[in-house]
């Protein structure tokens, strides 16, 4: 991919770091926290970011099956996380190549629809199984990934930046 103007050209990701850092998320999304509905769904977050950087690595796939974990952990209806995460790292991908040009704080907002989608279809699918609604709380979490989306960024692409290089006759 050509890297837009004024960024730096980044080291290639290794395997072992996103395993560890959906594998944190998954942890952070199972902890028991009650009924808070405004929490940020720590493993959404990270599959649109490794969806977005790393499509041939983290897919629909995977995230159908975190998802399943998810849904198995929370007792919720078998397939609601699943369907909600493949579907939303489709539309990710889908917009990558759009999104990925931009700086982090113009990916957070364009980012944000889908966010916002991923939650409202997330209730849509626990009404119809159901399920009370939990209140108008539930618009939080969405703008707080929103908000996180620049740090989350930051701290992912932090290994694999290049160290600033003391060579003046270097290109690169």
């Amino acid at each position: 991919m050509i890297m837009p103007r004024g960024q730096p050209l980044l080291l290639p990701v290794r395997p072992a770091f996103i395993t560890f850092s959906l594998l944190l998320a998954l942890l952070l999304d199972m902890l028991p926290l009650g009924r808070v509905v405004w929490t940020p769904d720590w493993l959404m977050l990270l599959l649109v970011f490794w969806g977005m950087h790393q499509p041939q690595r983290v897919g629909m796939g995977l995230a159908f099956l975190l998802g399943l974990a998810i849904d198995v952990q929370q007792a919720a209806l078998l397939g609601q996380h699943a369907l909600v995460y493949a579907a939303l790292v489709f539309a990710a991908q889908a917009a990558a190549r759009r999104v990925l040009w931009f700086g982090s704080v113009s990916q957070a907002l364009q980012l944000a629809p889908l966010f916002f989608a991923a939650h409202a279809l997330e209730l849509a699918l626990r009404l119809v199984a159901g399920g009370v609604f939990p209140g108008l709380e539930v618009a939080i979490a969405p703008l707080l990934e929103t908000l996180l989306w620049p740090l989350a960024s930051w701290l992912l692409l932090a290994p694999q930046r290049r160290p600033p290089d003391q060579d003046d006759n270097r290109p690169l």
